[in-house]
């Protein structure tokens, strides 16, 4: 009984067995990525989460109020997404890559102080269905991303 099993499993289509098998930009999504207007991606599939990093948010100081996309925009890779406000200055967001926004963190309109407490996070500001995967080729990693804050 067990061995037609064993059988049966094995002559799975092949593709089924691709579909199972994970994509490129699943594979990308192990990794945190950085662009040098100091936002964060981490790709899971075909969305990018996206926020401002823990260095950007320690330069504005206390978050105030933050200005989100709408659910459904077309953002560009560095054209402005929104933006931060602190008791120090406001700054803009840019998206760091390109694509559809899906979906934004509706808990910082009520506590904005989340990207202070967890900018990396909770603190996430979007999620983007990419239209360009390939612009993810362009940010830093972590390594290169510390080196870029320290100079």
């Amino acid at each position: 009984m067990l061995r037609s099993s064993l059988r049966l499993t094995s002559r799975v289509p092949a593709a089924s067995q691709r579909l199972a098998r994970p994509s490129l930009l699943a594979r990308r999504g192990l990794a945190t990525k950085f662009s040098k207007d100091h936002e964060w991606v981490k790709v899971e599939g075909e969305v990018a989460t996206v926020g401002i990093t823990d260095h950007a948010q320690e330069q504005l100081g206390d978050v105030v109020f933050v200005d989100l996309p709408e659910v459904g925009a077309q953002v560009t890779a560095n054209d402005t997404m929104g933006a931060v406000e602190s008791v120090k200055a406001a700054s803009d967001v840019y998206a760091p890559v390109s694509g559809e926004v899906t979906d934004v963190n509706g808990a910082l309109n009520d506590e904005p102080a989340l990207i202070n407490s967890s900018a990396e996070s909770d603190g996430w500001m979007c999620k983007i269905k990419l239209s360009t995967p390939g612009e993810l080729d362009g940010l830093m990693d972590a390594d290169a991303y510390k080196k870029f804050c320290d100079e």
